[in-house]
């Protein structure tokens, strides 16, 4: 089961405000802006999460896929962003997310906000972690589903597979297809393209 990560005492406690009795919206809200320079705060499932800075080996795959995007996308007006914040219905309160990859058409996201509606989003790409991989095995496939976002590519490292889903329907994905790491992974409508894990 995924638990929240534990927040770093000396990153948070210092200088925060006494918010006893504050909603887990404003207690997200709180640790967003307070957090250190790269690491990520999500809120998923009522479940706020301090994300550390990735290590290079991540960062590593995230890019090799943003180059594959640019080099192999079908349509020339699709645009890959990453570290752009997401807002998806959730069963109560909305989620907020940070993925590693998101493809959208260009102009999206043109605008001040800090959370984006999911709407133009065609596909959202999680590299797992140790501690993240339980919630993007779980947690994030039934928001990406229930946001209708097309495609949830995960790069599941522990596992050594690329996993598409694609088809949302309510919380899941009707269609999941598994591959070794290693090999060519075809991504469905609306990409129509494939992304060489070989590199990975």
């Amino acid at each position: 089961m995924a638990m929240p990560l534990p927040v770093p005492e000396e990153s948070f406690s210092e200088g925060l405000p006494d918010r006893e009795g504050a909603s887990t919206q404003e207690t997200f809200e709180l640790f967003s802006a307070l957090a250190p320079k790269g690491w990520r705060v999500e809120l998923i499932e009522g479940e706020i999460y301090v994300v550390p800075p990735a290590n290079g080996e991540h960062e590593e795959i995230v890019t090799e896929m943003v180059e594959q995007v640019i080099a192999r996308r079908v349509d020339k007006e699709l645009r890959n962003f990453t570290g752009i914040g997401i807002s998806l219905p959730g069963t109560t309160d909305p989620l907020r997310v940070i993925p590693d990859l998101v493809i959208a058409p260009k102009g999206s996201f043109d605008d001040q906000l800090e959370w984006h509606a999911a709407d133009p989003v065609l596909l959202v790409a999680e590299v797992t972690s140790s501690s993240t991989a339980g919630r993007d095995r779980v947690q994030k496939i039934r928001a990406y589903a229930r946001a209708d976002i097309p495609v949830y590519l995960m790069i599941d490292r522990e596992a050594g597979e690329a996993v598409v889903c694609s088809g949302p329907s309510g919380d899941d994905y009707g269609h999941k297809s598994i591959h070794k790491l290693g090999t060519v992974v075809p991504l469905p409508h609306p990409l129509g393209f494939e992304l060489d894990t070989s590199t990975f």
